[in-house]
């Protein structure tokens, strides 16, 4: 279930938002639509807690007892199986080129990199692509929405939960029929996502007073930047900004 990626990304991006002195607290939350603000930092806080109590302490013991070999080998495995879903986003956004670099991708480390073990791809110069259906939409015009914490996965917006919809059709663990091992490979992916955040947890902590706040805009702009894919159009702020620079 590889949209754990994102939550990954946002505490990743929010490192970087540190590193280049973003804007305070204040200055991040004007303009941004979170009208179930509420319930969010009530979920925001829930998941934390779980996450402290239960989801951390797991990962920190599986992060420990396995090899770097053994753990790349397991991201890689499932960051193989998500090219299907990336796929089918190339291909409903139209960027045919892209999906056929992507399916090259996908049969590659399928057959050479035995399932996907070993990312032999980017070793040959294929790089990873993300896709979904959130920015699908976002293509076919649909606005974000509202801000939206879900239960356990997190940072999301009303448009963003329909990238959901295509996992359960193009995830090949979810046509598995051994239900336990079906759920064993959901949990073992969940923890792989999770394990790989370990590092950025103490960055994340000291990174503003208002945790929920700093995660809400490394969100949003790590959404616009994929919907743009690395290029989103300049804010008024930025094009002030480019005046005085000239």
């Amino acid at each position: 279930m590889s949209f754990i990626n994102t939550q990954l990304k946002i505490a990743l991006l929010a490192m970087i938002l540190l590193l280049s002195g973003c804007a305070t607290t204040q200055q991040q939350a004007a303009g941004v639509n979170d009208p179930l603000e509420g319930y969010n930092r009530a979920m925001f806080a829930a998941n934390g807690l779980l996450d402290k109590v239960i989801l951390k302490p797991v990962t920190t013991v599986y992060d420990t007892i396995l090899p770097p070999p053994i753990n790349q080998g397991i991201t890689n495995f499932f960051s193989n199986l998500n090219e299907i879903s990336v796929i089918f986003n190339d291909l409903a956004q139209f960027k045919f080129q892209q999906a056929w670099e992507d399916t090259g991708r996908f049969l590659l480390n399928t057959t050479v990199g035995v399932v996907g073990i070993f990312d032999i791809a980017t070793m040959a110069g294929l790089e990873k692509n993300h896709e979904d259906f959130g920015q699908t939409l976002a293509v076919w015009g649909v606005d974000s929405g509202a801000y939206l914490i879900l239960p356990i996965f997190g940072p999301s917006s009303t448009r963003d939960v329909f990238r959901f919809a295509t996992y359960a059709y193009t995830d090949p663990v979810g046509y598995i029929d051994d239900v336990p091992l079906r759920n064993r490979l959901w949990g073992l992916n969940f923890i792989d996502h999770r394990a790989a955040l370990l590092g950025a947890d103490n960055v994340l902590e000291e990174a503003a007073l208002d945790k929920y706040a700093y995660v809400r805009e490394a969100y949003l702009q790590y959404r616009e930047n994929l919907v743009y894919d690395g290029n989103p159009p300049e804010s008024e702020e930025d094009e002030e900004f480019d005046v005085f620079e000239d």
